[in-house]
């Protein structure tokens, strides 16, 4: 007998939002948030540590591996986190972020990491260069501006603007481990000095 819960595909989602079945014919829990506009998955993240407290609508799975499709704008503009992974594949990443009123990315390199990033709502400053102490290459952005950094450029992103920076990050290999989620810049850099991390 044919049990619609034994795919996971007919569950409703938000209309933005296409949710393919990752494993033909075999029940795969939802998790489907009724509170939550957006939709989304809980995260495994939140499974397994539900006392971190993020609020509902920020409560994003990592869906790499399996075909997706999203509202990345939309997605983007309603993220609160500093960074959470979306999609983390074997070749790429997708990750969506918000830097606080003069905060920034953090000044970083990464060495065999190309990566691209979009500016969906804010303003800020991008810097790059070859060292970190030879940012020569900056540049204002705002929303709809697109950030290339080759592997191997030191980089930064600063918001200047008067309201959260939102934008979201592609990592050509994976940058971060998958199903990351780092509510703010500290909590990232304490996750990257774990040793498991190094």
């Amino acid at each position: 007998m044919n049990n619609v819960y034994n795919y996971p595909y007919l569950y409703p989602t938000y209309p933005g939002y296409y949710n393919a079945p990752l494993y033909r014919g075999s029940y795969q829990p939802m998790y489907l948030q009724e509170a939550n506009p957006m939709g989304y998955q809980a995260s495994p993240y939140f499974l397994a540590y539900p006392d971190q407290g993020l609020p509902e609508a920020t409560r994003v799975t990592d869906y790499g591996g399996h075909p997706y499709v999203v509202n990345i704008e939309k997605a983007t503009t309603q993220n609160n986190t500093f960074r959470t992974a979306i999609w983390t594949g074997n070749h790429l990443q997708v990750t969506l972020m918000s830097i606080p009123v003069g905060d920034d990315i953090g000044l970083e390199v990464h060495p065999d990491t190309d990566q691209f990033l979009r500016i969906e709502d804010g303003q800020g400053l991008a810097q790059m260069g070859n060292r970190r102490n030879n940012l020569y290459f900056q540049k204002k952005v705002s929303a709809n501006d697109a950030i290339m950094v080759p592997a191997g450029t030191w980089h930064n992103v600063t918001n200047t603007g008067s309201k959260p920076l939102k934008l979201y990050s592609i990592y050509a290999p994976p940058e971060h481990p998958f199903g990351t989620v780092d509510r703010t810049k500290a909590d990232a850099a304490a996750r990257e000095e774990e040793p498991h991390y190094q």
